[in-house]
């Protein structure tokens, strides 16, 4: 136990805000996936990803469970990515660092909340087309598709949580961040593929959830506040 607790107070953080991180994380990903854009993308990705028009609940459970890994594998990967450049770049550039990522998360915030509009860039045009009924790889290579392209609909609090994530410095802790918040996205995806009923009442629900977006915007907004506020507090 102590060997773990020391894993991850070898960052900046303490273990409480960590575990305020990691529910934060998840929690993005359920944001995330319930937001109104990405609603009207979950009967497209269900049959996409499993046709769940014409596979068995388990089947379709087993494709859906085999994206969402494909997911967790590139933003494990972006996790790591992100601690090793957030220690690099704190260690060169010290309150700069500081500075910088609190002007993203300031960009990312008026993103979110439609103060800011711009497009996000998307790495992949377009998704391979299903030409295969395998049970495992399809699935994960899609994963690892969906995961590259992104969509407006996630990366704006995808990014979010990744400038959390460099900030931290801590390798263990933003692994597991990025990899919970792949689970939290895919936690919608799965629930509407076994009840496909549901989708008609989750749709119900999208007005709720994208004032819950904005309201995630304000909050990263009012915390890239307090960073500069960091900052520059002992020169007043």
């Amino acid at each position: 136990m102590n060997n773990l607790t020391d894993i991850f107070l070898a960052g900046n953080s303490s273990i409480i805000t960590w575990l305020l991180m990691f529910a934060t994380s998840f929690l993005g990903g359920i944001i995330a996936s319930v937001s109104p854009c990405s609603l009207a993308m979950l009967p497209l990705m269900i049959g996409y990803v499993g046709g769940c028009s014409k596979e068995t609940p388990f089947r379709t459970f087993i494709q859906l469970s085999c994206f969402i890994l494909g997911t967790a594998i590139v933003f494990t990967v972006i996790g790591i990515i992100c601690a090793i450049t957030g220690s690099v770049f704190a260690s060169a550039f010290g309150g700069y660092f500081t500075l910088i990522m609190a002007s993203l998360l300031l960009v990312i915030g008026l993103k979110i909340t439609n103060i800011l509009d711009f497009e996000i860039p998307v790495i992949i045009k377009s998704m391979p087309k299903n030409n295969t009924s395998s049970l495992f790889l399809y699935p994960i290579l899609l994963g690892i598709a969906f995961a590259l392209a992104g969509t407006p609909c996630s990366t704006p609090i995808l990014a979010g949580i990744m400038v959390f994530a460099a900030m931290g410095k801590n390798l263990a802790a933003a692994v597991i961040m990025l990899f919970l918040f792949a689970i939290g996205q895919g936690l919608i995806l799965i629930i509407a593929g076994l009840f496909t009923s549901t989708f008609k009442n989750i749709k119900k629900f999208s007005n709720i959830t994208d004032k819950f977006v904005k309201f995630s915007g304000w909050l990263i907004i009012l915390v890239a506040i307090y960073l500069y506020y960091k900052v520059f507090s002992p020169l007043i």
